[in-house]
């Protein structure tokens, strides 16, 4: 039956490796934690038995982008899947949840922070729900790299929904994170399938560099087809990109300072092939289905071995030969100690915040409970003379301890609100009849706009109007510069949502012993990915497996560590091969340049360069200005 619906839907004939043992596990009825790498066809695993099941399989996931293409998709294969996730409006959320108990769908997306709210926890009681998926799965963990706070609600929305097979889903978990998971779930039996962390056609290289622009540069130039730079500032992903264009590679930058718009358009002009080369933050690449990346670059080293894995896993999901590079330098490992030491402020410092952001946000003691406010994090140190830094970590702290939670910056709906009574509304429409079509279809749209101010979709008015996006706004724009309304325009900011009423210093509690607990945690992260990039004599591949749990049955062969070994062992060999290489470059091209020879050579340009300094020192080819001449 599997098979069948693996075929009417995703059109494969079959599975790929641990798949149908995953599922078969869920349809049994077992809770089931699966570990797959970036690429391993995760999402297989949980939507084919949900589709072989009556009722609607409930997803939580971590980030929008994610759902919404997971969602698209599915809709494009004629199954009906909904989402449900921060900057929809009551409306919108309140129709969405009533479809997912009543229109015959398949699936609902959820984002973990939509998981407390009165609203999804009094309709998820009325839903016939076949699996609870939770996809991210380390994020549940506070000993995992990424934890959420927000994910501990699971735990209640299982309580809610009765005895549900569990899927789990991760492709980064250790060992002792993955035993947290199926605590935290609570897995009625330990259950794990992994399908193992090894990526026989990815290749990673890791190089000691101070030219680092340089360097991905070569990569770029050395390896055909698309790719990705990670960094870890935002300003670093522009100079990058400009650096990249000055050089003839096409390429852009992406990261969350810019509008959902801007950044909607340069992912597709990616996906698309229109630019080869992305530079961009790491909140990029998650839900993304392009299988042709063929290389990932690190500028920054990722602060674990988790975050890597997954990062340079997005290269190759085709299966082809690809290629993940890891640039580093000393200063690096000083400044990702420096992180670590700045990551965890004083607890003392961290209760000072707790009691400023409340002052700030103007909320007295014993209040506060379930509001969502915007902050402004540059704003609120500059008030407070606080290190906008020493005071992120701390909100971040607080978040990981449930106090409250603070968002990415969000793109918050327009709100709008009349000014005006109905009688004088009335008047309005008269005196203005090019409004009077517009100003009935809001009102048809939207209630209690005379009472409160209402969160809005331009784009969804356009729609019903018939209108374009930049009409609605000007109409809206027009009524109210009549002072007919008042219009806040949709506005990207973080928000501050509170989980608790805003307590006084005595009964303020921040645990010592999680804190020294979790701060160890990270150092160990920290220490697992600088001893990475500085074991130069063990296989890069067999180093990440084992870091996982898994036992490593031999060398990948195709990692730097590997290939140096191997030039070692037999370099008088690989010397004349790589003459004999260097002298068909040249019978080919007639003549060639020291550049055209480092990008042919690959990885392993050195060795190159050392062969073509002999054949110069030997008089089997001679320099003539930048061009390399077989005498």
């Amino acid at each position: 039956m599997i098979k069948e619906i693996l075929k009417k839907y995703w059109g494969y004939g079959s599975f790929r490796p641990m798949q149908e043992d995953i599922i078969n596990s869920a349809l049994a009825g077992k809770d089931t934690l699966a570990l797959m790498p970036t690429g391993g066809g995760k999402s297989i695993c949980f939507q084919v038995p949900a589709m072989a099941r009556d009722g609607i399989c409930l997803v939580v996931s971590p980030l929008i982008a994610l759902m919404k293409d997971q969602v698209q998709n599915l809709n494009n294969k004629g199954i009906k899947a909904l989402a449900v996730y921060s900057g929809m409006t009551y409306s919108q959320i309140d129709a969405t949840l009533d479809n997912a108990i009543y229109g015959d769908y398949k699936f609902l997306y959820v984002s973990p922070e939509r998981l407390h709210t009165h609203m999804f926890r009094e309709r998820v009681r009325k839903m016939d729900i076949s699996f609870l998926v939770v996809d991210e799965a380390h994020c549940i963990s506070q000993w995992g790299y990424d934890f959420r706070p927000a994910y501990l609600e699971i735990k209640e929305i299982q309580e809610l929904i009765g005895d549900v097979p569990v899927i789990a889903l991760t492709a980064t978990a250790t060992k002792s994170v993955a035993e947290d998971i199926m605590e935290k779930l609570s897995f009625r039996e330990r259950n794990v399938i992994s399908s193992g962390f090894e990526r026989e056609n990815l290749s990673y290289v890791v190089r000691n560099v101070e030219d680092k622009f340089g360097n991905i540069l070569k990569v770029c130039n050395g390896v055909p087809g698309t790719g990705i730079v990670y960094v870890r500032e935002r300003k670093r992903c522009e100079e990058i990109s400009s650096f990249l264009r000055q050089n003839g590679i096409t390429s852009d930058f992406y990261h969350a300072g810019l509008s959902k718009e801007l950044r909607s358009a340069k992912q597709d002009a990616w996906i698309n092939d229109d630019i080869r080369v992305i530079v961009a933050t790491n909140a990029f690449g998650m839900g993304i289905d392009k299988p042709d990346v063929r290389f990932v670059v690190h500028y920054d080293l990722p602060d674990s071995l988790e975050a890597y894995f997954q990062e340079a896993g997005r290269a190759g999901r085709d299966g082809k030969r690809s290629y993940a590079t890891m640039l580093w330098n000393s200063s690096d490992i000083s400044r990702l100690r420096q992180i670590h030491t700045v990551s965890f402020p004083d607890i003392q410092y961290m209760k000072d915040v707790y009691q400023k952001v409340f002052i700030y946000l103007n909320i007295p003691y014993e209040e506060g409970k379930d509001c969502v406010s915007k902050f402004n994090l540059v704003e609120f140190s500059k008030r407070f003379s606080l290190n906008s830094v020493s005071a992120y970590y701390a909100i971040k702290y607080l978040e990981q301890e449930g106090y409250w939670e603070l968002t990415d910056e969000l793109d918050n709906p327009s709100r709008i609100m009349f000014v005006v009574g109905r009688d004088e509304l009335y008047k309005v429409q008269i005196d203005n009849p090019e409004l009077d079509k517009f100003i009935k279809s809001v009102l048809r749209i939207y209630t209690a706009l005379f009472s409160k101010l209402t969160p809005i979709d331009e784009e969804y008015i356009a729609r019903v109007t018939m209108d374009s996006l930049m009409g609605v706004k000007e109409k809206l724009k027009q009524l109210s510069r009549l002072k007919i309304i008042k219009y806040i325009p949709q506005v990207r900011t973080p928000l501050i949502i509170m989980n608790t009423e805003r307590l006084v210093e005595s009964n303020l509690y921040i645990s010592q012993k999680r804190y020294e607990e979790r701060k160890g945690m990270f150092q160990k992260r920290i220490e697992s990915i600088i001893s990475f990039v500085k074991n130069d004599e063990e296989c890069r591949s067999r180093q990440l497996i084992e870091y996982f749990g898994q036992e490593a049955t031999k060398d990948c062969g195709v990692c730097d560590v590997c290939i140096k070994q191997r030039n070692n062992s037999n370099s008088g060999t690989r010397k004349k091969e790589i003459e004999k290489h260097i002298f068909s470059i040249l019978e080919e091209r007639g003549n060639t340049t020291i550049k055209e020879v480092e990008t042919a050579a690959g990885d392993e340009y050195k060795l190159y360069l050392q062969v073509l300094r002999e054949m110069i020192d030997n008089s089997a080819v001679a320099i003539e200005g930048d061009k390399i001449k077989r005498r």
